[in-house]
């Protein structure tokens, strides 16, 4: 049983070396943005350790250093983070019998979407060493970066961080080009969040509505149309056409 689990754990590491090395890159950018706008490099990096979401630190920073409320931190979080849930619930149907409750909490802090992508692509029962192992490096690379990006934002030139700190908007981006030119519906949304957004900050009668407040009505509104507009269609229908 023992080998059997030491088994589980490094093959697990193994999986998680090409997703540790892509978040070594992405939070570097998240580390030098953090310091850009005013926190220290230890906060960013206790920010990485207690979050593993890209998307959700960026967008916690930006209610963070506008002096958003503890609400509109909360309300981003769980709109930007519900899939974690959803994930996890897909992936609970793997688990082996072994899988704790502490184990179960554990696996769903690690939870991030390459780290459920390689675990559902796992044949056969998925056990608490194998993820434990899966999840080891990632963690480490996410951690790690930000320190390293932190520290650098507080050596390199402001201008140099500025410029680095752009690189972590790049990378949303660059996730979401390849779905939007493919989807008709997902690059409606896309303009949809978007445009809304720019009125949100430019229009002077919604001055009064917070960024924190702004993620969130553009992420809600922008979901529901398109969700209402660009229906899922069912497997059926997909395989007649």
């Amino acid at each position: 049983m023992a080998e059997l689990t030491i088994c589980d754990y490094t093959r697990g590491l193994r999986h998680g070396i090409p997703i540790a090395l892509g978040y070594l890159s992405v939070s570097f950018s998240f580390g030098i943005a953090a310091v850009s706008q005013g926190l220290d490099w230890w906060v960013a990096v206790l920010i990485s350790m207690t979050n593993l979401t890209s998307a959700g630190q960026v967008a916690g920073l930006g209610i963070i250093t506008a002096g958003g409320t503890f609400l509109e931190m909360a309300l981003a979080q769980f709109i930007i983070n519900l899939r974690y849930a959803l994930m996890s619930l897909s992936l609970s149907q793997k688990l082996s019998a072994k899988y704790a409750t502490l184990h179960r909490a554990i696996t769903a802090f690690a939870m991030t979407d390459e780290i459920f992508a390689v675990a559902s692509g796992e044949p056969g029962e998925v056990r608490p060493a194998y993820m434990y192992g899966l999840a080891t490096l990632p963690f480490a690379g996410w951690s790690l970066g930000t320190l390293l990006g932190g520290l650098a934002g507080t050596l390199l030139p402001e201008l140099l961080c500025a410029v680095l700190g752009l690189a972590i908007y790049g990378m949303f981006i660059a996730i979401i080009i390849p779905p939007a030119r493919d989807s008709v519906g997902v690059c409606a949304v896309v303009v949809l969040a978007a445009a809304m957004s720019c009125a949100l900050r430019y229009i002077p009668a919604f001055s009064g509505i917070s960024s924190g407040f702004s993620i969130i009505i553009c992420a809600v509104l922008a979901s529901a149309a398109g969700a209402l507009v660009f229906p899922r269609k069912k497997q059926g229908e997909e395989a007649e056409q």
